[in-house]
């Protein structure tokens, strides 16, 4: 079910797309997941270590396109996600990307 890919840019940083399963609970399928950096592996450490700790990169099944190479790079976190297309519709998301500290936040306690 996890798809993704690399493009490596010409100042030789590399954006990382990965789809994942969305959180337990969240209403979200699927999730696409891009980070910047300078080379995969820093890119898949900085996903773990916001806990997301399963995260592997096996082949280049679905690199980031143009737009979100450039979505990534002009987000001040160079990290960033949206809930991910499903299968048989059109790669184009009318969602607009966000930055990870929104999926990641938890839900204030109920009083």
């Amino acid at each position: 079910m996890a798809a993704g890919g690399f493009c490596r840019l010409p100042n030789g940083s590399v954006v990382v797309a990965l789809e994942l399963p969305g959180p337990a609970g969240s209403g979200t399928g699927c999730v696409r997941f891009l980070v910047v950096a300078q080379n995969r592996a820093r890119a898949l450490t900085r996903l773990r270590n916001l806990g997301l700790r399963a995260v592997y990169l096996r082949g280049n099944a679905a690199p980031p396109t143009p737009d979100e190479i450039t979505a990534v790079l002009h987000h001040p976190d160079g990290l960033i996600w949206r809930t991910a297309p499903d299968a048989g519709v059109p790669e184009v998301s009318q969602e607009l990307w966000h930055p990870i500290r929104t999926l990641l936040r938890r839900p204030a306690p109920q009083a």
